[in-house]
């Protein structure tokens, strides 16, 4: 009999609590069961931990192998722990060196050819290990957000590269921190929009002060225009933040964009998103468009045309900053600290008090249309701007080039 065990961490929401892998090898039948409520996908790594310990080489025990993923009472996704598992499997069957997985913990899907897939939630993951005082072996794939942590990492691209490591026959580098310097500096321009002085300046105080606002007005007076242009004049993200917003990325399995290191998010969902795809959710909650736009910018053009009770959801968030997706089997929390942007017509047609439009709205089709907003929802919009149809005089007044968005930038991190 023999005993093996391995740090890995779950994914649970944002945050990335510790599992403990326990790989015991007994007499008897050739068997393999994994306990500590594993669902689907990590039921299936025997099959995958099997192939790829055997396509590397090694020798697969024929005895009862048991792993238990502790606690035991939280449910464990996914195939972050297969990496975890074979080499558990190799260390009780003495294949490895007892002690090499000391104060190291892993993340890693397996191949059959013994390849190790990227995983989903390594970043936030692997800023806990630091804070555990452990260091972290990651996927390939996954080193470069890796990298932008203070974490002691490696990256490994097959099981083979791992065991030669922890055998001490070719060691792993340490992966650098590396923390892109230059950010992507094509936002939208404010000097792009001819007019407007009053909507520009309360776009501004929207900036300064972090405050939700409602641009209402007739179709092509530039209220889409102005929302788009917020995340250039607002600062730019601290390094915490920017490793926030990083973390969320990598949950949803996706990679950091470098390219816009410290630039705030700007998400725009379609007005036909569920609830669910706006704020999160799912069999194992996935963080939706509010966290997506966590420190930065979430825009919802034709507000009226969101059915209200996905707009009923954003209330919470909007007062505490984050969500929580709650379900029979579990719960998990999810930020969503953003500045909403909305856009919306005066009336069903759109040209209600504009120069150019003839509306044929009655008082109660206007009325009806407005109430799709709730009274609640709109208490928590700080400012309502009316966006009116510029004159040909004020756009040749406010000649080629207005403010630029550099220079109400200025002014905005001043205000900060």
């Amino acid at each position: 009999m023999s005993l093996a065990i391995l740090k890995s961490r779950a994914q649970l929401g944002s945050d990335a609590p510790p599992v403990t892998i326990e790989v015991f090898l007994s007499g008897g039948l050739p068997s393999f069961s994994i306990v500590g409520m594993p669902e689907t996908a990590v039921r299936e790594s025997k099959d995958r931990v099997r192939g790829a310990i055997m396509s590397s080489g090694f020798k697969f025990p024929q005895e009862r192998i048991t792993v238990s993923l502790a606690p035991a009472d939280m449910r464990k996704t996914g195939g972050r722990f297969d990496l975890a598992i074979a080499l558990g499997i190799l260390g009780a069957g003495s294949q490895l060196p007892a002690d090499a997985v000391h104060g190291i913990e892993f993340y890693g899907e397996l191949a059959l050819n013994g390849d190790i897939r990227a995983v989903p939630g390594v970043l936030p993951a692997a800023l806990k290990a630091a804070a555990a005082g452990n260091s972290v072996l990651v996927p390939g794939a996954n080193a470069a957000e890796v990298a932008l942590t203070d974490t002691e990492a490696r990256s490994a691209a097959n099981l083979l590269e791992v065991t030669a490591h922890l055998s001490g026959v070719a060691v792993l580098p340490l992966l650098k921190q590396h923390r892109p310097d230059v950010f992507d500096s094509s936002e939208p321009d404010l000097s792009e929009v001819k007019g407007q002085t009053f909507a520009k300046r309360a776009l501004e105080v929207a900036a300064a002060g972090g405050h939700n606002i409602l641009f209402i007005g007739p179709p092509g007076t530039g209220k889409s225009m102005l929302a788009r242009r917020l995340p250039g004049i607002l600062p730019l993200l601290s390094e915490a933040e920017a490793l926030e917003t990083a973390a969320i990325s990598s949950l949803l399995g996706r990679p950091v964009d470098l390219g816009r290191w410290r630039k705030r998010p700007f998400r725009a969902p379609h007005h036909t998103a569920s609830a669910p795809a706006l704020v999160g959710g799912g069999a194992g909650p996935q963080p939706g468009e509010v966290s997506r736009a966590h420190n930065g910018v979430l825009f919802l053009d034709e507000l009226p045309a969101f059915n209200r009770n996905v707009l009923e959801v954003l209330r919470e968030p909007l007062e505490a900053g984050v969500i929580t997706i709650a379900r029979a089997g579990n719960h998990a929390d999810f930020p969503a600290n953003f500045q909403l942007v909305a856009a919306m017509n005066p009336c069903p047609c759109g040209y209600l008090g504009d120069v150019r439009g003839d509306c044929g709205c009655s008082a109660q089709r206007v009325e009806t249309y407005r109430d799709k907003i709730s009274g609640p929802l709109l208490d928590r919009i700080d400012l309502h701007v009316e966006v009116g149809r510029p004159s040909t005089e004020a756009l040749r007044a406010s000649g080629p080039s207005g403010e630029s968005s550099q220079a109400v930038a200025r002014r905005v991190a001043a205000a900060h």
